[in-house]
């Protein structure tokens, strides 16, 4: 699929994360990956090796055995990242329900 702009792949993305249970493993897979940027950079940079492994472990897993879907990663690596961040950015104020009621009335590709 081609996407024109960060809004379109933005309503493709979240269509693939509809199950609480997928976001909420990708929040706590985003969470562990920051913690674990921050205690490498603190303290030793080998650690950096757990940042992907355990922001994409938790991802994948979600997407594999609870969405049962193809993560986007796989097709978009940059969208897909940036839009884990913004979901987790939305998740953590509290603001991904409103913004799924808003996704809802946008057509899913």
């Amino acid at each position: 699929m081609n996407f024109r702009s960060l809004d379109e792949f933005w309503a493709f993305y979240m269509s693939q994360h509809s199950k609480p249970s997928t976001r909420r493993l990708h929040f706590v897979g985003t969470l562990v990956s920051i913690i674990f940027f921050i205690i490498s950079a603190l303290f030793n940079w080998w650690l950096l090796i757990f940042v992907p492994l355990t922001g994409y472990g938790f991802a994948w897993y979600s997407h594999f055995f609870v969405e049962g879907n193809i993560p986007a990663t796989f097709g978009h690596p940059f969208w897909s990242l940036l839009c884990d961040y913004k979901m987790f950015g939305l998740m953590l104020t509290g603001n991904m329900d409103k913004e799924i009621k808003r996704l809802g009335k946008r057509p899913v590709f």
